[in-house]
C-alpha cells in the first residue's frame, strides 16, 4: 500500500466517524470567531464559551472594544488564563482593526497574522471558519494526531501544517482539521489514546509500532 493510498483510507475513516464535525467555538461573525480563539490558546474551548457571551455583550464590536482599557476587559477573561496578555492583545487588535479596516476582521491571511496575539494557528482558524477559506490549523491536536497516524512526520506545527497540505486534498482542508481535533479528543487522546478501540488502528504508525508515530 502506498503512503497515498493509506493517507485516503485514513481520511476516508474520519470522515466517516466525524461527518458533522464543527468548531466547538461559539461566534456569530468574524470579529467574535477571532476573539474567542485569542482567548482559546492554553485554554479549552469550553471555558472560552463560557465567558463571551459577557464579553460580547459589553464590547459588541471592535469599535467598543476599541475604546476599552485592558484593565476593564480581564474580569471578563479571567478564567481563561493569562488573561491580562490577552486582554491587552484583545484591545490592541480591536484599535488596529478600527484604524486599518473600518472595525472589519480582513479576510486575508498575512494581515490577520499582524494582528497582536494572532498566529498562523489563529489566523487559519478565522480564514477557514469566519470566511470560508480552505486552511488547516494546527492546533495542539491536530499536531499529536495527524503525526501519530503518519499525515505528517514532523517535529514543528509549520512543517505539520506544510505536509498536511501536500497529503490532504485542498477541498478536504478545512473539514479534516475538524476530523483530526474531534479523533483527538474523542479516541487519541495525549496520555493515554484508546487504540484498542480505535478504527483507524490498521493505518496508524503510533499503533503499530513506528518510531516516527510515538512523536
Amino acid at each position: 500500500m502506498t503512503q497515498q493510498e493509506k493517507n485516503s483510507l485514513i481520511l476516508a475513516e474520519l470522515e466517516r466517524l466525524y461527518p458533522d464535525a464543527r468548531p466547538a467555538l461559539h461566534f456569530e461573525n468574524a470579529y467574535q470567531l477571532l476573539v474567542a480563539v485569542i482567548l482559546s490558546a492554553q485554554c479549552t474551548d469550553v471555558k472560552v464559551n463560557l465567558v463571551t457571551p459577557a464579553l460580547f455583550a459589553a464590547y459588541p464590536n471592535a469599535a467598543a472594544l476599541a475604546k476599552a482599557e485592558p484593565e476593564e476587559v480581564e474580569p471578563y477573561i479571567r478564567t481563561c488564563g493569562l488573561f491580562h496578555n490577552k486582554a491587552k492583545n484583545l484591545v490592541l487588535t480591536a484599535r488596529a482593526l478600527v484604524e486599518h479596516y473600518g472595525g472589519e476582521v480582513p479576510a486575508d491571511h498575512a494581515l490577520l497574522t499582524q494582528l497582536p496575539g494572532v498566529g498562523r494557528k489563529t489566523a487559519n482558524v478565522v480564514m477557514s471558519c469566519a470566511f470560508g477559506a480552505d486552511a488547516i490549523a494546527v492546533d495542539t491536536h491536530v499536531f499529536r494526531v495527524s503525526n501519530r497516524l503518519g499525515l505528517a512526520d514532523a517535529s514543528e506545527v509549520v512543517k505539520t501544517e506544510n505536509q498536511l497540505m501536500e497529503h490532504i486534498p485542498r477541498e478536504q482542508w478545512s473539514r479534516a482539521h475538524h476530523w483530526l481535533i474531534f479523533h483527538g479528543r474523542r479516541v487519541c487522546a495525549s496520555r493515554k489514546p484508546d487504540c484498542d478501540h480505535c478504527t483507524l488502528r490498521a493505518w496508524c504508525d503510533y499503533a503499530n509500532g513506528n518510531p516516527r508515530g510515538k512523536k
